[in-house]
């Protein structure tokens, strides 16, 4: 295990952050709760998280304003601080999109995600400063200040993928499940009430039926966006919405019409043969 893997490892049983990230992320999940600004800010429209896809704007900005101080000198001033004013103008939506998705989660992830956060905002009030103080003439600061925060922002991206790619922030929790091509026994048809959703298991992934409005439906049980069990969710408008975090999911094709999911739930061909409902994927 690296030094770098330890260092956040300890960072995530750090409980006095929480004194500080439960009630700021109560305060964003309130500011994103309408299903409009959630799905923007998740990515929903997009098919999967938005604010990775943003922070490449920022971070290769001022990558690049730091390349052309080093290499150019002072022929690329104008340049460099365009590319710095760039950054910070970009951030903002990063920003937005990464609060989104941080207000949904708990524990260590939420104790790593706020020093991520705090990092990146250090790093872009430099980058203003670097921007300001370029204008003013001020070279030799500005490069400086621009390097720094340049730095402290990769750092903040090293967290960002720590939570992405070791604890799966955002990431679908549906994709490694087993294939299920065979018809699979898995309830009987009495068993099956309306409007009341029903956890079975198909092989070894679970899977929720629920007869609404006369019509039965098969989704993958565990929600894409966090894995929650969805078979304990709420019926709403032909739709099932996950009791974690609220990503709602139509029932007829899985399809995802609330964030902060992004993916689609899968959803299982079902048929009925004499009182025994039967599944495949």
């Amino acid at each position: 295990m690296t030094g770098l893997r330890k260092l956040v490892q300890r960072l995530e049983e750090l409980t006095p952050i929480d004194r500080a990230g439960r009630p700021t992320a109560a305060f964003v999940r309130r500011l994103t709760a309408s299903d409009p600004v959630k799905n923007v800010l998740s990515g929903t429209w997009l098919g999967h998280q938005l604010h990775p896809v943003l922070t490449d704007l920022p971070i290769g900005a001022w990558t690049m304003a730091t390349a052309l101080d080093l290499t150019a000198g002072r022929r690329a001033d104008d340049a460099a601080r365009r590319l710095v004013g760039i950054g910070v103008l970009t951030a903002v939506p990063a920003a937005a999109a990464g609060a989104s998705d941080w207000s949904e989660t708990y524990g260590g992830e939420q104790r790593v995600g706020i020093v991520h956060a705090l990092a990146n905002s250090t790093g872009t009030v430099l980058q203003v400063a670097a921007w300001f103080a370029r204008r003013g003439g001020h070279r030799a600061t500005g490069v400086a200040l621009s390097a720094t925060g340049l730095g402290i922002t990769l750092g903040a991206a090293y967290l960002g993928g720590y939570l992405s790619f070791t604890r799966g922030v955002g990431v679908d929790h549906t994709a490694f499940q087993s294939a299920v091509t065979d018809w699979t026994d898995v309830a009987a048809v009495s068993a099956i009430q309306d409007d009341k959703p029903l956890r079975v298991t198909a092989g070894d992934v679970p899977v929720m039926l629920v007869r609404h409005n006369g019509e039965l439906h098969a989704l993958s049980a565990t929600c894409t966006h966090a894995g929650g069990p969805l078979d304990e969710g709420q019926l709403v408008d032909g739709c099932i919405r996950c009791p974690w975090h609220s990503s709602t999911f139509r029932l007829d094709d899985g399809s995802v019409v609330r964030g902060p999911a992004t993916a689609d739930e899968p959803a299982w061909q079902l048929k009925i043969e004499g009182d025994r409902v039967l599944v495949r994927r």
